[in-house]
């Protein structure tokens, strides 16, 4: 049975897959959703056996329906591969009784890999069924990894172009030089001097240009994202849910049907989405407990109904949750507003004109099964050593905001339920931070130093990722004020 996407803001003309991939972003600026949630047509247990790419084909066939069989199976196969580190691509570790889901094997050890591996493959295999002759550009704003995990996806992928635009203060150092080293003749990586929500909030306006639309369609070019507002990106985070339940079946970790907690550290909110879309396929979850830095306005938003950007913006050591606009919590108001387009418009354009918007009593009650938390730097470096000292695992910034908030919620509700952890970043990646953490004698340390030390007392290899830029030459140097952004892609596509 086909499943069609639609606009969270307006009941338009429904769209297939392939073209909620291409589009990337609603004509009307709303996010495209699935008109349902469908549910696993194949069992936990049967999912327990197969491997990371078998689940894959059972999950995304569920939304993708206009693929083939064969089409599916040829993006997931060519996403999938030696790129990961490990053959189970999203194995699982136990430390202390908690799982940390491990989301970091890909080649640029992060999450966003999970996701981006595949988008490419999606994106050209539907430009192809649909008979699009316009080159590509992927056009996105990075608060960190989105930008480097894109780059590597989409470099030298014919018929595409990507520009990747990060606040050039507001990242590390490694992910910056693993940006502003990509190799690629169709790449262009730019800084701005604003924060993430200064280039997110860039990248829609151009998105949602009709004249920059029309002068790019003459020259043969048409947008797409790879931003998670690109349900082509939410639809593979939805895999390693089901996939991490399974393995917990598989080990006896839980009983057939018991429920489980997930604890995502997040900012835009797609990777703890991915966790409800999972949760709606069928597998059981207890609690989704979405875990904030200092810029928690998420966390307020849990508590009070109420989403208020209007703050104080924090730079801190989870640089990629540095965010104050929550782009993907669009797709959750819709569906507690019962899929009211027209509610999620109003509340959407009282973000966009005053900066907030308040839930009503019925629609916060439908977010029962989430809840939040939030850790400070200090408790995020207190969680890293913690963690270290306990059981000699090492984690990064991110992971560390999760667990922090894990072991609060443990502590206040005394909930049991077995937990799974998001670690969404490798330790490697944050290297300073991490390493200061663990021993205060680190601080101001080189950062290659500081990761050979990590791999000592880690005991594990240096990823590629990294060892590949110590001596990399810088191929991007372009830094422009927000206002300029469009003008530096219009120079980009000589438009």
């Amino acid at each position: 049975m086909e499943l069609l996407y639609q606009s969270t803001r307006s009941k338009g003309i429904k769209v297939t897959a392939s073209q909620a991939i291409l589009k990337g972003l609603a004509g009307d600026g709303g996010l495209f959703v699935p008109e349902r949630i469908p549910g696993l047509d194949v069992s936990l247990e049967d999912i327990s056996k197969m491997s990371y790419k078998e689940t894959a084909y059972e999950v995304m066939k569920l939304f993708l329906t206009d693929f083939t069989e064969a089409e599916l199976k040829e993006c997931i196969n060519k996403a999938y591969d030696s790129k990961f580190d490990t053959g189970e691509i999203a194995p699982l570790a136990e430390k202390a009784g908690v799982y940390y889901l491990e989301l970091f094997h890909g080649a640029t050890i992060a999450f966003k890999d999970m996701a981006l591996s595949i988008l490419p493959h999606l994106l050209t295999a539907s430009a192809r069924k649909i008979n699009i002759s316009n080159e590509i550009v992927i056009l996105t704003a990075t608060s960190g990894d989105t930008g480097k995990a894109a780059l590597a996806g989409f470099a030298d992928v014919p018929g595409t172009r990507i520009i990747v635009f990060y606040p050039k203060n507001g990242v590390s150092r490694i992910q910056e030089r693993q940006m502003v080293t990509q190799k690629g003749a169709n790449t262009s990586v730019i800084g701005i001097t604003g924060n993430f929500d200064d280039a997110q909030n860039g990248v829609k306006a151009m998105f949602n240009n009709k004249e920059l639309a029309k002068a790019m369609e003459g020259h043969n070019y048409q947008f797409s994202s790879a931003n998670s507002i690109n349900i082509g990106r939410l639809v593979p985070q939805v895999v390693y849910y089901v996939y991490s339940y399974s393995r917990l079946l598989a080990k006896g970790a839980v009983k057939p049907l018991e429920p489980v907690n997930f604890v995502v550290p997040t900012g835009n909110f797609g990777n703890i989405l991915a966790a409800y879309y999972a949760k709606n396929l069928g597998v059981p979850v207890n609690r989704l407990i979405c875990a904030s830095n200092e810029n928690k306005v998420l966390f307020d938003f849990f508590e009070t109904g109420v989403y208020d950007r209007n703050r104080e913006f924090v730079l801190t050591s989870s640089p990629s949750m540095d965010i104050l606009v929550s782009s993907n919590l669009e797709r959750l108001v819709y569906k507690i507003s019962g899929e009211d387009a027209e509610t999620t418009a109003n509340l959407m354009a009282a973000l966009a004109k005053d900066g907030r918007y308040t839930l009503t009593p019925g629609m916060k009650a439908d977010m029962e099964c989430f809840t939040g938390g939030w850790a400070d730097e200090g408790k995020t470096a207190a969680e890293i050593k913690r963690v270290y000292d306990e059981t000699g695992y090492i984690i990064d910034t991110h992971t560390a905001v999760a667990s922090a908030v894990y072991h609060s919620y443990k502590e206040k509700t005394n909930d049991n339920t077995v937990t799974v952890i998001a670690s969404t970043a490798s330790p490697y990646k944050f290297a300073t931070s991490v390493m200061g953490a663990i021993d205060s004698s680190y601080k101001g340390t080189d950062d290659f130093v500081l990761i050979d030390e990590l791999s000592r007392r880690s005991g594990t290899k240096i990823p590629p990722a990294i060892e590949e830029i110590r001596t990399a030459p810088v191929l991007h140097d372009t830094i422009c004020k927000t206002e300029d952004m469009q003008k530096e892609v219009e120079k980009i596509l000589g438009i």
